[in-house]
């Protein structure tokens, strides 16, 4: 099932972003948005955990807007730190790619579920 999927990719994508903020300067910049990218970024998957142990429909479908909204601040939080100067844009290339792609996923189950009888 696809949020099975979305659940391994947002894992791997949360520790890949915990792996880049190790690389930021020591700076306090980077303390204060790097402790931001990593929420956000843990939270995704965090509430997609919930969603597929969620009680109802309406709590799947709520915690996958959680998940979605926090994969919108995630990659907002990677814009910031490319235009902060903290890491260049390359080095975040395929972060700010895969935040693109879970983003559309999410969109996608949430839509799904919504039209789904179940």
């Amino acid at each position: 099932m696809e949020y099975q999927d979305i659940d391994e990719r947002t894992f791997k994508f949360s520790v890949r972003v915990i792996k880049m903020v190790l690389c930021l300067p020591n700076n306090v910049a980077s303390w204060k948005i790097g402790g931001q990218v990593i929420s956000s970024s843990t939270s995704i998957n965090s509430n997609i955990v919930h969603a597929r142990a969620g009680i109802s429909k309406k709590d799947f479908v709520n915690h996958m807007r959680i998940a979605l909204k926090e994969g919108k601040e995630t990659k907002r939080w990677l814009e910031m730190i490319v235009a902060a100067n903290l890491m260049n844009f390359k080095r975040l290339e395929l972060l700010i790619k895969e935040s693109n792609e879970i983003i559309c996923i999410l969109v996608t189950i949430i839509k799904k579920s919504i039209k789904s009888k179940y």
